[in-house]
């Protein structure tokens, strides 16, 4: 094959029939005018809506890739967007062996030379990584952006085994957006009663993801740690340090044998090319370069590319919106690396001390029982969607804290790598959390988020078993923040902040606990210095395709507030996506979220929140509405969990059911 692009032609709705007859619907792009020629193929797999939920995305990407020799996919799951069936859980057993069935389909088709890779972010980042772990034979390579390993400790749902208040808002955000019909253009008449089907057979995975607070066998479905030997194929892992997600490179690179390598960015949780903070990269340039190496047998370099390239983002003031994050890129040839050092602080009497690895000073000191931490927070997911969505100054959470700061730097100083923190703490009840919060202290007083990491303290000695804490008695924890690459200069000191809550990024424990820590070590991930010329790594700009065509008919509106008054703290966010309309597919769509959530300082019980979906679908032939209302509330016992689901036909309420749980906590 030559290196000329190659002219490429689509096709929006390719029916791939899978073994139990059920028909999922799939765009491809592929050379026209190729009869005869096979060519590697690319999915990406996912149930986000190809017709109006990713298409302005697939279109900047995927076209790239056909134009250079590969015939791309981009397959709805079963009972999402286009393709039938129905939905019934993130990453099920049938979602799985689906991608089974559609990779080999794929690799049996007559323009297929039998080679298939898989590309994808979020949850086509996880389920990517999912199906390498069951190694069907065509797939040779993967890339994965914004995943994770482990869906207990370190997804949406539970970190460090406490309940993420991404929870109850990711329920209510995929009940919103599978409640959308499929394209009336693609399915033909029977569009409505699949919609009314869907509705009626929706899950009720708010409940499904309360009843399983502890890593059992719902969660190690999925999870790739159960088995990293099982992944063969070659991993390309790339995060964002700003995301919620920003630690499987790391441990990809740890454990798996596959050939392996990993890029953290400045970024939140979007694709790096097309990333609101930048320095975004050329990810569909790098992406050539792994498939041309893995799938067409060229010598592209990425063999020999550093384990690990990581952007050592520079300190700024801290920001709820930021556009760039100053710093550079980095390289480590080989993951873990000789480069990196433990630099353990003990921790004294409100002070970080230079102490041995082992040395820890004995103290007595309190964390606040007040669930005041957690302000500022930040969003879990920064999409760059909205307002406020970067954790901002730190002062207001570390004074609801219990701190300890280190002197002065006297030279500047790298950290790559996770924090850990070892704990000899003491509580007054059976269950308590402990948040930890590293910090990067300023000379002009601002204190910024550099890493964050948390603990069911139940969950101390594992997360499958959890066991009461023995109230009065001392016990020994470790905490494991997450991955970091962070310049401190002179002159700046560092804080570690502990809180027994940090609302509403987590969900409170049922009653307040007072928490002692009689010693404890902070080690840090420090990286040897470097005159630059050794390590730094130059990535090419984003390429830039002509974008979808699409008009704005309502702008977008954003409304953060967070207030605390009468011993109540309450944050309420407002975001309107306005409403657009896709020229080439003449489908208008609009979506608007609402939320809030309240708790008063002295009440773990208080705590409620409140999240409203509203999305539209809309063309000359189909007319459509939804809202989902969805309410949580706890007391000492239980968590109580309401969605409503409504939908419309034009004015028509065509369908409205609620949903109800009590779950044990």
């Amino acid at each position: 094959m030559t290196d000329r692009l190659l002219r490429v032609e689509e096709d929006n709705n390719l029916g791939i029939r899978l073994p139990d007859g059920t028909r999922l619907s799939a765009r491809i792009w592929r050379p026209a005018d190729a009869a005869g020629q096979r060519f590697p193929a690319i999915l990406e797999y996912l149930p986000y809506r190809k017709t109006d939920g990713t298409v302005a995305r697939d279109q900047i990407m995927h076209p790239y890739f056909a134009e250079r020799g590969y015939v791309c996919l981009r397959v709805d799951a079963r009972g999402c967007g286009d393709s039938e069936g129905l939905f019934e859980d993130e990453y099920s057993e049938q979602e799985l062996q689906d991608g089974e069935d559609i990779i080999h389909w794929i690799a049996a088709q007559p323009w297929c030379d039998g080679k298939v890779g898989m590309q994808g972010i979020s949850w086509g980042g996880f389920n990517g990584l999912q199906l390498a772990a069951r190694n069907p034979a065509p797939l040779k390579a993967i890339i994965t952006v914004g995943s994770t390993v482990d869906r207990f400790a370190d997804d949406i749902h539970y970190k460090g085994g406490i309940q993420l208040s991404e929870n109850i808002g990711w329920a209510a955000t995929v009940l919103s957006w599978f409640s959308m019909p499929p394209d009336p253009q693609l399915v033909g008449d029977a569009w409505r009663d699949i919609w009314l089907e869907r509705l009626e057979q929706a899950p009720f995975l708010a409940e499904t993801w309360l009843s399983h607070p502890n890593r059992d066998a719902y969660w190690q479905h999925g999870s790739v740690c159960e088995d990293y030997s099982a992944i063969k194929a070659a991993v390309l892992s790339i995060g964002g340090l700003h995301d919620g997600y920003r630690n499987a490179m790391a441990h990809l690179l740890e454990n798996i044998t596959a050939p392996v390598k990993a890029i953290a960015g400045p970024w939140g949780h979007k694709y790096p090319h097309i990333s609101p903070i930048t320095p975004a990269i050329g990810y569909l340039q790098e992406a050539i370069r792994w498939w041309d190496h893995w799938l067409k047998d060229r010598d592209t370099g990425v063999a020999d590319d550093p384990a690990y390239r990581a952007y050592l983002m520079d300190t700024v003031a801290p920001a709820a919106n930021l556009d760039h994050r100053p710093g550079r890129w980095v390289t480590e040839q080989q993951w873990p690396s000789p480069n990196i050092s433990p630099w353990p602080l003990s921790l004294g009497q409100g002070t970080l001390n230079p102490s041995e690895a082992d040395d820890a000073q004995a103290l007595s000191a309190a964390v606040p029982s007040a669930l005041k931490a957690g302000a500022n927070c930040g969003e879990y997911f920064p999409f760059g969607f909205g307002p406020g969505e970067l954790p901002e100054d730190q002062r207001a959470d570390d004074a609801a804290s219990l701190c300890f700061d280190s002197a002065n730097l006297p030279e500047a100083a790298a950290l790559l790598g996770a924090p850990v923190i070892k704990l000899r703490v003491r509580a007054d009840k059976a269950r308590a959390q402990l948040v930890a919060r590293l910090c990067d202290l300023r000379p002009d007083g601002s204190s910024n988020l550099i890493s964050l990491g948390m603990l069911n303290l139940r969950h101390r000695n594992s997360f499958e078993h959890p066991e009461d804490l023995p109230p009065g008695e001392l016990v020994d924890i470790e905490i494991s923040l997450d991955q970091c690459a962070y310049h401190l200069p002179a002159s700046h000191s560092l804080r570690l902040a502990l809180s027994s809550s940090y609302w509403p990024y987590c969900w409170p424990e049922q009653e307040l606990v007072n928490i002692t820590v009689h010693s404890g070590q902070l080690i840090l991930p420090l990286r040897a210095p470097s005159d630059h010329s050794d390590d730094e790594w130059h990535f090419e700009a984003p390429y830039s395709p002509e974008p979808r065509p699409v008009v704005r008919h309502s702008p977008l509106e954003e409304f953060k507030s967070n207030r605390y008054e009468d011993g109540q703290r309450t944050l309420h966010i407002r975001g309107d996506n306005g409403s657009s309309e896709d020229l080439l597919s003449g489908i208008t769509t609009s979506s608007k979220l609402e939320e809030r959530w309240q708790l008063a300082v002295d009440d773990p019980t208080s705590a409620t929140a409140h999240i409203v979906w509203d999305r539209s679908f809309a063309r000359s032939d189909c007319s459509v509405s939804t809202r989902v209302d969805t309410s949580m509330r706890s007391d000492k016992t239980h968590f109580h969990v309401t969605h409503v689901l409504q939908a419309w036909e034009g004015e028509l309420l065509v369908f409205e059911k609620s949903l109800e749980a009590s779950v044990p906590r």
